[in-house]
């Protein structure tokens, strides 16, 4: 437990940014049509936006989305997730890429990107397990 305070102490110091909630998760789907169905019809979801030349369908759940495209699990090694993002505060890019280099982590550009609040910038990163994880500014 002592070894836990500590490291929650030196991150409360080094965080240039706070996560805030959860804007979206992006899923691939084998079978569009079925996934829909069951994100609208069985858990009450709100199609809000599609981008046909994709194609990516976007789910309001709540304050988030869940943003669906179509694929199989073999895209991504037998996984059916792409990303999730995460809305945070005091966005600046450069300060992230700085830290996320200091700590080994590998960032992509920064870009204007669609999430659950409309259009906004954000950059990508990879966590341990190599899942990708998008940081958007609110």
């Amino acid at each position: 437990m002592v070894q836990w305070l500590v490291f929650t102490r030196y991150l409360e110091n080094s965080i240039l940014f706070k996560l805030c909630k959860l804007d979206h998760i992006v899923l691939i789907s084998a079978d569009i049509n079925r996934s829909l169905y069951f994100y609208i019809e069985v858990l009450g979801c709100e199609l809000v936006r599609t981008v046909p030349e994709m194609p990516l369908y976007q789910l309001r759940a709540g304050e988030s989305l869940i943003d669906i495209v179509p694929g199989n699990k073999g895209q991504l090694d037998g996984k059916n997730m792409d990303h999730f993002c995460f809305q945070v505060t005091h966005f600046d890019p450069e300060q992230i890429k700085q830290r996320m280099s200091e700590e080994g982590i590998d960032c992509g550009s920064v870009e204007r990107r669609f999430g659950a609040k409309g259009y906004g910038r954000s950059i990508y990163i990879k966590d341990p397990d190599g899942n990708t994880i998008e940081l958007k500014e609110t």
